[in-house]
């Protein structure tokens, strides 16, 4: 009998016989591909239903209008307020 590994080991074959079991191995890197696979199906699924446009909801909501009203507001006061204090006389 050979001397047992010092890692952690299982169980294999004949009773009594200890050898390491790689973690990654063939088994469990086709089982991970399968799952990616999948788990990436429904992923770009989930992700097409939430985009906005592609059902009964087309174009923007309120929450992108107000922002894109309040970003053009925000930029015409910056703008106001630097030409008035560069403006020259009083």
């Amino acid at each position: 009998m050979r001397p047992l590994p010092t890692g952690k080991g299982r169980l294999v074959g004949s009773v009594g016989e200890r050898r390491p079991v790689a973690i990654i191995n063939r088994r469990n890197a086709v089982l991970g591909w399968g799952v990616w696979k999948v788990a990436k199906k429904f992923g770009k699924r989930k992700a097409r239903a939430a985009v906005p446009g592609t059902g009964e909801h087309a174009g923007l909501n309120k929450g992108a209008i107000a922002s894109m009203l309040a970003a053009a507001g925000g930029a015409v006061w910056f703008w106001r307020k630097k030409s008035d204090e560069t403006t020259p006389g009083s």
